[in-house]
């Protein structure tokens, strides 16, 4: 049965009636934050800037969110990043997350950094491979690595990280338009260690938040 005028209006008036979803006072601080400059504080997090931010239309166009977890015991966030600002082409990433949560911002956005070879896996071992084998490379997309997995490389992140990785990786998605199918675990693109699906928890988690 074809709608009549009459029942489309009807409808039309019923959604007016219908409330919007609440958008959380934190939600629109975090995306008002996420397009500014400089090194402005970010509800939820504890932010280290050894790189500000600049005007986001220049950043690097990053499209896809690489993440990793590195054999370094607490604190070693810290120190990679560090290294990282004082060297920005040494072999890391863009972000560090530490064991209580304390992430740093380590190099400026512009700069593409040396995190993996990228998308050299096409078994289909953990994700299709097919959108990722050699397209998701360390040229289109931003890594965060999160210290703290030694001497155990299956010691998950701790609850401090995981807390910080639900702000950061929305935090990230609202400032490069990265939509959250697009975040990836090192192990998902690129071969790397048998012992343990490195990232993966941490980019399921990301891609399901809210």
């Amino acid at each position: 049965m074809r709608p009549t005028l009459l029942s489309i209006r009807a409808a039309l008036a019923l959604l007016v009636l219908i409330p919007p979803l609440p958008v959380s006072a934190e939600d629109l601080d975090l995306a008002t934050v996420a397009r500014s400059s400089g090194t402005p504080d970010i509800p939820g997090l504890k932010m280290v800037w050894l790189a500000p931010w600049g005007d986001p239309a220049n950043a690097h166009p990053w499209t896809n969110i690489i993440v990793h977890q590195t054999e370094g015991p607490a604190g070693s966030a810290r120190s990679g990043a560090l290294a990282q600002a004082k060297n920005p082409k040494r072999r890391g990433v863009t972000l560090w997350v530490e064991t209580d949560g304390t992430v740093y911002w380590a190099v400026p956005e512009t700069l593409v950094t040396l995190h993996g070879d990228g998308a050299n896996r096409n078994d289909n071992r953990y994700i299709d491979n097919g959108p990722t084998y050699r397209k998701v490379v360390r040229d289109n997309s931003i890594g965060v690595e999160f210290a703290g997995n030694y001497p155990d490389v299956g010691t998950p992140a701790t609850v401090a990280q995981v807390a910080a990785w639900r702000v950061l990786s929305k935090l990230l998605r609202l400032r490069y338009g990265i939509a959250r199918e697009r975040i990836y675990a090192h192990n998902w693109i690129d071969y790397k260690d048998a012992r343990y699906c490195e990232g993966c928890a941490l980019a399921e988690l990301a891609r399901a938040a809210d």
